[in-house]
Protein backbone atom coordinates (compact mmCIF):
# COMPACT_ATOMS: atom_id res chain seq x y z
CA UNK A 1 0.00 0.00 0.00
CA UNK A 2 1.63 3.50 -0.92
CA UNK A 3 2.41 5.90 1.79
CA UNK A 4 0.27 8.87 0.22
CA UNK A 5 -2.83 9.44 -1.64
CA UNK A 6 -2.69 9.64 -5.24
CA UNK A 7 -4.53 12.92 -5.87
CA UNK A 8 -3.43 15.21 -2.64
CA UNK A 9 -0.71 13.71 -2.17
CA UNK A 10 -1.77 12.87 1.73
CA UNK A 11 0.20 10.85 4.49
CA UNK A 12 -1.75 7.48 5.34
CA UNK A 13 -1.71 6.10 8.32
CA UNK A 14 0.99 2.70 8.25
CA UNK A 15 -0.12 -0.72 10.30
CA UNK A 16 1.60 -0.09 13.83
CA UNK A 17 3.02 3.11 13.23
CA UNK A 18 3.80 4.87 16.13
CA UNK A 19 2.96 8.54 16.57
CA UNK A 20 0.07 8.34 14.35
CA UNK A 21 -1.39 11.65 15.22
CA UNK A 22 1.54 12.99 13.74
CA UNK A 23 0.64 11.68 10.68
CA UNK A 24 -3.15 12.08 11.02
CA UNK A 25 -2.35 16.12 11.42
CA UNK A 26 -0.17 16.10 8.76
CA UNK A 27 -2.90 15.52 6.42
CA UNK A 28 -5.57 17.35 8.06
CA UNK A 29 -2.82 20.66 7.73
CA UNK A 30 -2.68 19.75 4.06
CA UNK A 31 -6.88 19.41 3.49
CA UNK A 32 -6.59 22.92 5.51
CA UNK A 33 -4.32 24.29 2.44
CA UNK A 34 -6.32 22.69 -0.27
CA UNK A 35 -9.97 22.68 0.58
CA UNK A 36 -11.72 25.88 -1.16
CA UNK A 37 -8.17 27.24 -2.10
CA UNK A 38 -7.67 31.50 -1.36
CA UNK A 39 -4.55 32.56 -2.23
CA UNK A 40 -3.53 36.08 -1.56
CA UNK A 41 -2.44 36.69 -5.15
CA UNK A 42 -1.11 34.91 -8.30
CA UNK A 43 2.47 34.82 -9.42
CA UNK A 44 3.82 35.74 -6.83
CA UNK A 45 8.01 35.71 -6.23
CA UNK A 46 9.03 37.46 -2.62
CA UNK A 47 7.69 36.04 0.33
CA UNK A 48 5.60 38.59 2.78
CA UNK A 49 7.61 39.77 5.90
CA UNK A 50 4.96 38.40 8.77
CA UNK A 51 2.17 36.43 6.91
CA UNK A 52 -0.53 35.15 8.88
CA UNK A 53 -1.32 31.67 10.03
CA UNK A 54 -3.02 29.77 6.91
CA UNK A 55 -1.64 32.57 4.56
CA UNK A 56 -1.47 30.99 0.81
CA UNK A 57 0.18 32.18 -2.13
CA UNK A 58 0.43 30.81 -5.74
CA UNK A 59 3.64 31.33 -6.98
CA UNK A 60 5.56 32.06 -10.27
CA UNK A 61 8.35 31.96 -11.83
CA UNK A 62 11.53 33.36 -10.40
CA UNK A 63 10.23 33.00 -6.58
CA UNK A 64 13.14 34.41 -4.19
CA UNK A 65 14.18 33.67 -0.45
CA UNK A 66 12.09 31.49 1.13
CA UNK A 67 9.89 30.29 -1.81
CA UNK A 68 13.09 30.11 -4.23
CA UNK A 69 12.91 26.65 -6.42
CA UNK A 70 9.32 26.25 -5.67
CA UNK A 71 8.11 27.99 -8.86
CA UNK A 72 4.25 27.15 -9.47
CA UNK A 73 4.03 25.73 -6.39
CA UNK A 74 0.96 26.69 -3.69
CA UNK A 75 3.13 28.23 -0.18
CA UNK A 76 1.26 27.64 3.10
CA UNK A 77 2.43 29.60 5.82
CA UNK A 78 1.52 27.13 8.44
CA UNK A 79 2.58 29.26 11.42
CA UNK A 80 6.43 28.46 11.51
CA UNK A 81 7.38 27.81 7.98
CA UNK A 82 6.24 27.67 4.68
CA UNK A 83 4.67 24.44 3.42
CA UNK A 84 5.07 23.61 -0.32
CA UNK A 85 2.24 21.85 -2.47
CA UNK A 86 2.38 21.52 -6.21
CA UNK A 87 -0.82 22.03 -7.85
CA UNK A 88 -2.60 19.59 -9.89
CA UNK A 89 -3.79 20.06 -13.90
CA UNK A 90 -7.83 21.31 -13.07
CA UNK A 91 -7.17 22.67 -9.77
CA UNK A 92 -9.12 25.84 -9.21
CA UNK A 93 -7.98 29.32 -6.77
CA UNK A 94 -9.39 32.37 -5.83
CA UNK A 95 -7.44 35.32 -5.74
CA UNK A 96 -8.10 37.80 -3.22
CA UNK A 97 -5.89 40.52 -5.00
CA UNK A 98 -7.08 39.70 -8.51
CA UNK A 99 -10.44 39.10 -7.48
CA UNK A 100 -11.18 36.60 -9.68
CA UNK A 101 -11.08 32.57 -10.07
CA UNK A 102 -8.42 31.04 -11.68
CA UNK A 103 -7.54 27.25 -12.31
CA UNK A 104 -4.02 25.71 -12.79
CA UNK A 105 -3.18 24.34 -16.79
CA UNK A 106 -0.50 24.12 -18.44
CA UNK A 107 1.90 24.61 -15.69
CA UNK A 108 0.11 27.62 -14.68
CA UNK A 109 -2.55 29.74 -13.52
CA UNK A 110 -5.15 30.85 -16.14
CA UNK A 111 -8.46 32.81 -16.28
CA UNK A 112 -10.72 29.93 -17.02
CA UNK A 113 -12.68 30.18 -20.71
CA UNK A 114 -16.03 30.84 -20.49
CA UNK A 115 -18.12 28.52 -22.94
CA UNK A 116 -21.94 30.86 -21.96
CA UNK A 117 -22.52 33.52 -20.05
CA UNK A 118 -25.79 34.71 -19.24
CA UNK A 119 -26.18 37.56 -16.82
CA UNK A 120 -29.66 38.15 -15.69
CA UNK A 121 -30.85 35.90 -18.83
CA UNK A 122 -30.23 32.76 -19.79
CA UNK A 123 -26.86 32.31 -22.38
CA UNK A 124 -27.44 30.03 -25.57
CA UNK A 125 -25.78 28.10 -27.87
CA UNK A 126 -26.41 30.84 -30.36
CA UNK A 127 -26.07 34.28 -28.08
CA UNK A 128 -23.28 32.82 -25.66
CA UNK A 129 -23.02 35.92 -24.15
CA UNK A 130 -26.74 37.10 -23.03
CA UNK A 131 -27.48 40.08 -20.72
CA UNK A 132 -30.61 41.70 -19.36
CA UNK A 133 -30.12 45.43 -17.85
CA UNK A 134 -31.55 48.58 -18.86
CA UNK A 135 -28.10 49.51 -19.90
CA UNK A 136 -24.73 48.39 -20.98
CA UNK A 137 -21.44 50.47 -20.50
CA UNK A 138 -18.26 49.75 -22.21
CA UNK A 139 -15.59 52.02 -20.51
CA UNK A 140 -11.52 52.44 -21.29
CA UNK A 141 -9.34 51.06 -19.03
CA UNK A 142 -6.55 53.97 -18.81
CA UNK A 143 -7.25 55.12 -22.57
CA UNK A 144 -9.15 54.73 -25.68
CA UNK A 145 -11.94 51.45 -26.19
CA UNK A 146 -12.83 50.22 -29.19
CA UNK A 147 -15.53 47.14 -29.77
CA UNK A 148 -14.53 44.88 -32.55
CA UNK A 149 -17.01 42.30 -34.96
CA UNK A 150 -15.13 40.53 -36.55
CA UNK A 151 -16.11 37.95 -39.45
CA UNK A 152 -14.71 35.13 -40.98
CA UNK A 153 -14.81 35.78 -44.75
CA UNK A 154 -15.97 38.36 -46.88
CA UNK A 155 -19.31 36.90 -47.58
CA UNK A 156 -20.45 36.65 -43.93
CA UNK A 157 -21.63 39.16 -42.03
CA UNK A 158 -20.48 41.89 -39.38
CA UNK A 159 -23.21 43.74 -37.98
CA UNK A 160 -25.51 45.73 -35.79
CA UNK A 161 -29.22 44.31 -35.52
CA UNK A 162 -31.39 46.27 -33.90
CA UNK A 163 -34.96 45.00 -32.94
CA UNK A 164 -38.21 45.71 -31.40
CA UNK A 165 -40.38 42.50 -30.39
CA UNK A 166 -37.73 40.54 -31.29
CA UNK A 167 -38.41 41.50 -34.85
CA UNK A 168 -35.11 43.27 -36.86
CA UNK A 169 -36.28 47.01 -37.46
CA UNK A 170 -32.32 48.15 -38.36
CA UNK A 171 -28.98 46.81 -39.56
CA UNK A 172 -25.64 48.12 -40.35
CA UNK A 173 -22.37 46.68 -40.39
CA UNK A 174 -20.62 44.53 -43.24
CA UNK A 175 -23.24 42.23 -44.70
CA UNK A 176 -22.11 39.79 -47.50
CA UNK A 177 -19.68 41.85 -48.21
CA UNK A 178 -17.15 44.72 -47.02
CA UNK A 179 -19.04 47.74 -47.81
CA UNK A 180 -20.54 49.44 -44.58
CA UNK A 181 -24.26 49.22 -45.26
CA UNK A 182 -27.04 50.65 -43.43
CA UNK A 183 -30.67 48.63 -43.87
CA UNK A 184 -34.27 49.24 -42.62
CA UNK A 185 -37.21 47.15 -42.49
CA UNK A 186 -40.73 47.60 -41.92
CA UNK A 187 -41.11 43.89 -40.88
CA UNK A 188 -38.43 42.54 -40.16
CA UNK A 189 -38.59 40.19 -43.71
CA UNK A 190 -38.33 42.74 -46.28
CA UNK A 191 -35.03 44.72 -46.38
CA UNK A 192 -34.42 48.24 -48.00
CA UNK A 193 -30.67 49.44 -48.03
CA UNK A 194 -30.71 52.94 -47.28
CA UNK A 195 -27.27 53.73 -47.28
CA UNK A 196 -23.98 51.91 -48.47
CA UNK A 197 -20.83 53.06 -48.67
CA UNK A 198 -17.92 51.93 -50.90
CA UNK A 199 -15.01 50.48 -49.03
CA UNK A 200 -12.50 51.34 -51.45
CA UNK A 201 -14.06 55.14 -53.05
CA UNK A 202 -15.78 56.32 -49.53
CA UNK A 203 -18.76 57.01 -51.64
CA UNK A 204 -22.17 56.86 -51.10
CA UNK A 205 -25.40 54.97 -52.59
CA UNK A 206 -28.73 53.47 -51.71
CA UNK A 207 -32.19 54.34 -51.18
CA UNK A 208 -31.59 57.64 -49.55
CA UNK A 209 -29.49 59.62 -52.06
CA UNK A 210 -30.34 60.83 -55.09
CA UNK A 211 -30.90 58.50 -57.99
CA UNK A 212 -30.23 60.96 -60.65
CA UNK A 213 -29.93 64.68 -60.98
CA UNK A 214 -33.98 64.91 -61.73
CA UNK A 215 -34.40 62.76 -58.32
CA UNK A 216 -36.20 65.38 -55.78
CA UNK A 217 -38.00 62.94 -53.59
CA UNK A 218 -38.64 64.26 -50.34
CA UNK A 219 -36.28 62.87 -48.00
CA UNK A 220 -33.41 61.88 -50.02
CA UNK A 221 -30.06 63.10 -49.35
CA UNK A 222 -28.37 65.25 -52.53
CA UNK A 223 -25.80 64.07 -54.15
CA UNK A 224 -22.38 66.61 -54.45
CA UNK A 225 -22.85 65.88 -58.63
CA UNK A 226 -26.70 66.50 -58.52
CA UNK A 227 -26.67 69.31 -56.13
CA UNK A 228 -25.11 73.11 -56.33
CA UNK A 229 -23.43 74.78 -53.34
CA UNK A 230 -20.34 77.37 -52.85
CA UNK A 231 -18.38 74.84 -54.27
CA UNK A 232 -19.84 74.67 -57.73
CA UNK A 233 -22.27 77.65 -58.02
CA UNK A 234 -19.93 78.99 -60.56
CA UNK A 235 -17.55 77.30 -63.10
CA UNK A 236 -17.91 75.33 -66.31
CA UNK A 237 -21.73 74.51 -67.31
CA UNK A 238 -22.69 71.31 -68.90
CA UNK A 239 -25.74 69.14 -69.89
CA UNK A 240 -26.40 65.40 -70.71
CA UNK A 241 -29.64 65.32 -72.18
CA UNK A 242 -30.99 68.50 -71.15
CA UNK A 243 -30.46 67.68 -67.72
CA UNK A 244 -27.59 69.78 -65.85
CA UNK A 245 -24.84 68.06 -65.34
CA UNK A 246 -21.90 70.80 -64.05
CA UNK A 247 -21.87 74.25 -62.44
CA UNK A 248 -25.12 76.90 -62.05
CA UNK A 249 -23.62 79.41 -64.28
CA UNK A 250 -20.23 80.12 -66.27
CA UNK A 251 -18.96 83.62 -66.83
CA UNK A 252 -16.02 84.66 -69.11
CA UNK A 253 -14.63 87.16 -72.07
CA UNK A 254 -12.70 87.13 -74.75
CA UNK A 255 -11.50 89.62 -77.44
CA UNK A 256 -15.32 89.24 -78.46
CA UNK A 257 -17.10 90.21 -75.62
CA UNK A 258 -18.54 88.53 -72.24
CA UNK A 259 -20.96 86.01 -71.75
CA UNK A 260 -22.84 84.61 -69.42
CA UNK A 261 -24.25 80.65 -69.55
CA UNK A 262 -26.69 79.58 -66.68
CA UNK A 263 -27.20 75.82 -66.19
CA UNK A 264 -30.54 75.85 -67.38
CA UNK A 265 -29.30 76.74 -71.44
CA UNK A 266 -29.74 80.81 -71.47
CA UNK A 267 -27.11 82.47 -72.77
CA UNK A 268 -26.43 86.50 -72.45
CA UNK A 269 -23.45 87.93 -74.27
CA UNK A 270 -22.63 91.21 -74.50
CA UNK A 271 -19.83 93.82 -75.36
CA UNK A 272 -18.47 96.95 -76.60
CA UNK A 273 -16.66 97.08 -79.65
CA UNK A 274 -14.79 100.91 -80.22
CA UNK A 275 -14.60 101.52 -84.32
CA UNK A 276 -12.48 104.42 -83.97
CA UNK A 277 -12.47 106.82 -86.92
CA UNK A 278 -15.91 105.19 -88.81
CA UNK A 279 -16.20 107.79 -91.43
CA UNK A 280 -19.46 107.66 -92.86
CA UNK A 281 -19.84 110.46 -95.13
CA UNK A 282 -23.70 111.60 -96.44
CA UNK A 283 -23.67 114.07 -99.17
CA UNK A 284 -22.62 117.63 -99.09
CA UNK A 285 -25.48 119.69 -97.43
CA UNK A 286 -27.33 116.81 -96.01
CA UNK A 287 -28.64 113.02 -96.51
CA UNK A 288 -27.90 109.50 -95.25
CA UNK A 289 -24.42 107.73 -94.77
CA UNK A 290 -23.75 104.09 -93.88
CA UNK A 291 -20.97 101.56 -93.09
CA UNK A 292 -22.48 97.67 -92.92
CA UNK A 293 -20.14 95.91 -90.09
CA UNK A 294 -19.87 92.12 -89.27
CA UNK A 295 -19.02 91.17 -85.45
CA UNK A 296 -18.10 87.82 -83.81
CA UNK A 297 -19.97 86.33 -80.67
CA UNK A 298 -17.86 86.11 -77.50
CA UNK A 299 -19.57 82.35 -77.52
CA UNK A 300 -21.85 80.29 -79.84
CA UNK A 301 -25.61 80.07 -79.44
CA UNK A 302 -27.41 76.84 -80.49
CA UNK A 303 -29.23 79.18 -82.38
CA UNK A 304 -29.27 82.69 -83.78
CA UNK A 305 -30.45 85.08 -80.43
CA UNK A 306 -32.26 88.10 -79.92
CA UNK A 307 -29.64 91.35 -80.65
CA UNK A 308 -30.03 94.77 -79.05
CA UNK A 309 -27.79 97.29 -80.64
CA UNK A 310 -27.03 100.74 -79.68
CA UNK A 311 -24.42 103.54 -80.68
CA UNK A 312 -22.56 106.03 -78.85
CA UNK A 313 -20.19 108.49 -80.64
CA UNK A 314 -17.14 109.86 -78.60
CA UNK A 315 -16.40 112.87 -80.79
CA UNK A 316 -18.13 114.70 -83.80
CA UNK A 317 -21.53 115.39 -83.61
CA UNK A 318 -23.89 113.02 -82.20
CA UNK A 319 -26.74 112.08 -84.71
CA UNK A 320 -26.35 108.51 -85.84
CA UNK A 321 -27.58 105.05 -85.04
CA UNK A 322 -27.23 101.16 -86.21
CA UNK A 323 -29.18 98.49 -87.47
CA UNK A 324 -29.31 94.81 -87.33
CA UNK A 325 -28.85 93.33 -90.75
CA UNK A 326 -28.35 89.66 -90.41
CA UNK A 327 -27.84 87.26 -87.28
CA UNK A 328 -26.34 83.43 -87.24
CA UNK A 329 -25.64 81.42 -83.97
CA UNK A 330 -21.64 82.69 -84.41
CA UNK A 331 -21.94 86.67 -85.31
CA UNK A 332 -24.32 89.34 -86.44
CA UNK A 333 -24.48 92.15 -89.38
CA UNK A 334 -25.01 95.72 -88.80
CA UNK A 335 -25.63 99.12 -90.77
CA UNK A 336 -24.02 102.10 -89.20
CA UNK A 337 -26.14 104.66 -90.35
CA UNK A 338 -25.64 109.10 -90.31
CA UNK A 339 -27.28 111.72 -90.74
CA UNK A 340 -24.93 114.89 -91.97
CA UNK A 341 -22.41 116.92 -91.80
CA UNK A 342 -20.25 115.24 -93.52
CA UNK A 343 -17.15 114.55 -91.04
CA UNK A 344 -15.71 111.36 -89.39
CA UNK A 345 -16.87 110.28 -86.36
CA UNK A 346 -15.43 108.63 -83.32
CA UNK A 347 -18.37 105.87 -82.02
CA UNK A 348 -18.52 102.39 -80.38
CA UNK A 349 -20.90 100.02 -80.64
CA UNK A 350 -22.99 98.31 -77.90
CA UNK A 351 -24.28 94.93 -78.32
CA UNK A 352 -26.27 92.31 -76.34
CA UNK A 353 -27.30 88.92 -77.37
CA UNK A 354 -29.88 86.54 -75.84
CA UNK A 355 -30.71 83.38 -76.66
CA UNK A 356 -29.52 79.21 -75.33
CA UNK A 357 -26.18 77.41 -75.62
CA UNK A 358 -28.30 74.23 -75.59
Amino acid sequence: MSERSPNLNMPYLQPAQAQKHVTHNEALQQLDALVQITVQGFDATVPPGAPANGERHALGAGATGAWAGQDGSLASWDGIAWQFIAPGEGWQAWGIGESERRVFTGGAWSRPPVAQLGINSAASSTNRLTLASEATLLSHDGGGHQVKINKAAAGETASLLFQSGWTGHAEMGLAGDNDWRLKVSADGSSWTEALVIDRSSGLASGAAVQSTAGDTTPGRLMRADFGYGPGNLVGTVAQSGGMPSGAVMETGSNGDGAYLRWADGTQICWGVKPHGALDIQSAAGGGFGSAVITENFPQVFAAAPSVTLSVVCTSGDHDGWAALTGCTASQFSLQHLKLSPTVSQDRELHFQAVGRWY
